[in-house]
């Protein structure tokens, strides 16, 4: 990813470009296509990822009161093919896709949040809950058929996971309230992470994904000075 100025966004109803990479909706799957250069040592990055839904999921939740943040679990369950020629890389397996948007930036509207995901035998199960900057709670729990048919899931019992290296705060869901097992740490930043975790829900064993982002963190002026380390910025 690339911080780019206005001027190298390109979008329609079915694509979205940033520069030189760029997405597309087909009808049947997400066309994501990579021309960018790693950093803080400059590599290129090239290649392509697909994304097939299972069933797209009809559905977007305001996560504030004001309705100023909205969220939609797109395709909680994915075919997502990977190819990359540089450096030569593939990968085939299951993922997700969801988008959040809203009129104003996140640490704006929010402290912190908690969000996780896992597929069962047929279902998959989301969790999003988190506070707002007006103190105020919100929580959402979803079961999502094959079919993209969501319904409201009861949130199982709180379980606190050891905190990351950056000592970001982590929190999932989980029957009896546990046990849960971290299976790897995916990313780990100050202000973010990302977790695959080993848990049972609705009287299954799954396997989830789970984050955690602290938008106070975010806000700290140490923070806001590492984030072009992380991600470069460019005028186009």
């Amino acid at each position: 990813m690339t911080e780019r100025g206005r001027s190298a966004l390109v979008r329609g109803p079915q694509q979205l470009a940033i520069g030189p990479s760029r997405l597309e909706w087909t009808g049947e799957a997400l066309v994501i296509d990579v021309a960018e250069w790693t950093f803080p040592l400059p590599r290129r990055l090239l290649g392509r990822v697909q994304v097939r839904p299972r069933a797209l999921v009809p559905l977007a939740l305001a996560l504030d009161r004001a309705g100023r943040h909205w969220w939609s679990p797109i395709a909680t369950r994915a075919h997502v093919e990977v190819e990359f020629t540089r450096p030569r890389w593939s990968w085939v397996g299951q993922g997700y896709l969801d988008c959040n948007w809203g009129d104003q930036p996140l640490e704006d509207g929010f402290v912190a949040w908690q969000w996780s995901r896992a597929h069962l035998r047929c279902d998959d199960l989301v969790f999003y809950e988190g506070r707002c900057r007006d103190g105020s709670p919100f929580a959402h729990g979803l079961r999502i058929d094959a079919k993209g048919r969501a319904e409201p899931a009861p949130l199982p019992p709180a379980v606190t996971l050891p905190p990351t290296r950056w000592r970001v705060p982590r929190c999932t869901r989980a029957d009896g309230g546990g046990p849960v097992h971290i299976r790897r740490t995916l990313e780990d930043t100050p202000f973010y992470a990302r977790t695959a975790l080993d848990t049972r829900l609705m009287g299954e064993p799954a396997e989830g994904i789970h984050e955690s982002i602290l938008l106070d963190r975010l806000r700290q002026p140490i923070v806001r000075l590492m984030l072009p380390f992380r991600m470069p910025r460019r005028p186009r």
